[in-house]
């Protein structure tokens, strides 16, 4: 088979899993918003079960719920009817998934589940089957065909399943009102906790490590403050303390050559006067976006009243590894 042969059959296989995943969306009907009430007024914890392919799809969407503040496990149906059962408890709500609707672990683990009271939300590609039956609620994933070219091997099913249990995860998690800081509370040693936790105050200069001059600071005495303070830029400040502008190393590059005289010039006559700045409880990673986009180094950190209280370096966001 040639390269253009396997390009295009990997083409067919990403072009019928994309429309397995559209083609959910005219099924989004009162049986969604019954899986969702089910599972967000769930007491205990949603325990989702599934064979084979459908079991490694169910542990992604546990995992993925989990994470987003609605407690989940996974349940190894075949282990369910060997004592894993015992896991369940009255006020859980379990989602199975199986596309045939006849997987005989997952119907063999029913008949305790009924005992227990749980209710069973079914994602299946076979709504009017035996499984279907015998649950509260049923989604149908159902695809028209896999992306296998024997139409065997689950891939557009499993990814349609995915996908649904993605949709659920993600409609219940903007229900339940998590924050950034709640994910980053779930993942704290992950990078996107990681950047959802470290805002601009912990990593900002503050006090005198803060390079500033007053507006009518002479260039040579702002050169000094620049020296001494080692940041490459200074905050320029009027007679009130607020902002009223910035001077960078690449400020007085420009003046020298430029050959402008510089003894008679004062601070404001130099400085930047719309600086780009940012808040001390803004995210660092907003802030590295900002010099990132403006291809700048630093940014002055302001109170509601505009005063500098703060300097933040993007080598300081680089060190604490939030990207």
């Amino acid at each position: 088979m040639t390269p253009p042969d396997l390009r295009r059959l990997a083409e067919r296989v990403l072009r019928l899993e994309a429309e397995a995943i559209l083609g959910l969306i005219p099924k989004l009907d009162e049986s969604f918003d019954r899986a969702v009430e089910l599972l967000r007024r769930c007491a205990g914890r949603v325990v989702v079960t599934g064979m084979g392919k459908s079991g490694l799809v169910g542990r992604k969407i546990a995992a993925t719920l989990a994470s987003t503040g609605t407690p989940a496990y996974f349940l190894h149906p075949a282990e369910g009817v060997h004592g894993d059962i015992g896991m369940v408890a009255r006020g859980d709500v379990v989602l199975a998934l199986s596309n045939s609707g006849e997987t005989d672990e997952v119907l063999a683990i029913l008949p305790p589940l009924k005992r227990l009271g749980v209710p069973i939300v079914l994602l299946t590609g076979n709504p009017t089957s035996p499984l279907a039956r015998q649950c509260e609620v049923v989604l149908d994933v159902s695809v028209p065909e896999e992306a296998c070219p024997m139409n065997l091997t689950p891939t557009s099913s499993t990814t349609a399943a995915l996908a649904a249990g993605d949709a659920l995860a993600m409609v219940l998690l903007d229900l339940r009102g998590l924050r950034p800081e709640d994910y980053a509370a779930l993942h704290p040693r992950g990078t996107l906790g990681w950047r959802a936790l470290v805002r601009v105050a912990d990593l900002m200069l503050t006090g005198d490590a803060v390079p500033v001059v007053g507006r009518a600071t002479p260039l040579r005495d702002v050169i000094v403050e620049m020296t001494q303070k080692k940041k490459g830029v200074t905050t320029v400040v009027d007679d009130a303390g607020r902002l009223a502008g910035v001077i960078t190393d690449g400020d007085l590059r420009r003046l020298h050559l430029r050959r402008t005289p510089t003894d008679a010039l004062s601070a404001g006559e130099v400085a930047t006067h719309e600086p780009k700045t940012i808040r001390a409880d803004d995210l660092a990673a907003k802030a590295l976006e900002v010099m990132e986009t403006w291809e700048i180094t630093s940014l002055v950190i302001i109170d509601a009243e505009r005063r500098p209280v703060g300097l933040i370096h993007m080598h300081d966001i680089l060190r604490a590894k939030i990207v």
